[in-house]
């Protein structure tokens, strides 16, 4: 693939945790080598397929940041009874999991980067995301955590390498999906799902948003939860 236009890189992990699928990776791939357009502006996404496992995933996003030199970074992963797609806000400095990753690792009560600030903000415009998700006809809203799994380690990672190391110019952020209709059923019952083509025009349109906004929109979008 030719650098001929601005690149916005797109990640989706690997299925973990007994799955066989996990909708991030099927976005991303869906994204693979599609250009984005808003208010005169243009880029191709160039997704990339992560391993569901602590150090290891942000070390590759690493990487692909430095290779790609993106204009924006947007990372996604799956958070299983979750209804809607939902940016998330804050990185924190955690990693605490409830089960082990998909290479055995398991930390408890560890930073993610030793002697790092406790948390870092996104820098992607996320009330304009879930507008823009939401006019596209798919449920969204903005998330303020992460977690303190894979994802959380990825987000944080990520936006730590844009912090110190990483192109200047370049935003960076993480995005949650729901479950696939085919994952929904569970032990404990169904479980909120949303159909995969749904989330691949949703994504797009987070994209367009982002491309579209410097800064974000100024609208209601916390939770008193």
């Amino acid at each position: 693939m030719q650098h001929d236009l601005s690149t916005l890189l797109v990640t989706g992990f690997e299925p973990f945790g007994g799955d066989t699928v996990n909708p991030s990776e099927l976005v991303a791939a869906a994204l693979h080598g599609s250009v984005v357009e808003a208010r005169g502006r243009q880029a191709r996404v160039v997704a990339q397929r992560l391993p569901c496992a602590f150090g290891d995933a942000r070390a590759r996003l690493a990487a692909a940041v430095d290779e790609w030199r993106p204009v924006a970074v947007l990372a996604l992963g799956l958070a299983a009874g979750r209804a809607g797609l939902t940016p998330e806000r804050v990185a924190v400095n955690l990693a605490d999991a409830r089960i082990a990753d998909n290479a055995g690792g398991q930390p408890a009560d560890q930073p993610v980067v030793s002697q790092g600030p406790a948390a870092y903000f996104t820098t992607l415009p996320v009330k304009a995301m879930v507008a823009a998700m939401r006019a596209a006809g798919a449920p969204a809203e903005l998330s303020l955590s992460a977690g303190s799994f894979v994802c959380n380690e990825l987000f944080y990672g990520l936006m730590h390498h844009l912090a110190t190391a990483g192109p200047a110019a370049c935003r960076g952020g993480f995005m949650h999906l729901p479950l696939l209709p085919a994952q929904a059923a569970g032990p404990a019952g169904l479980r909120p799902s949303v159909a995969l083509d749904l989330q691949v025009a949703a994504a797009a349109a987070a994209l367009q948003a982002v491309l579209a906004h410097e800064h974000d929109i100024a609208a209601a979008g916390g939770s008193i939860a």
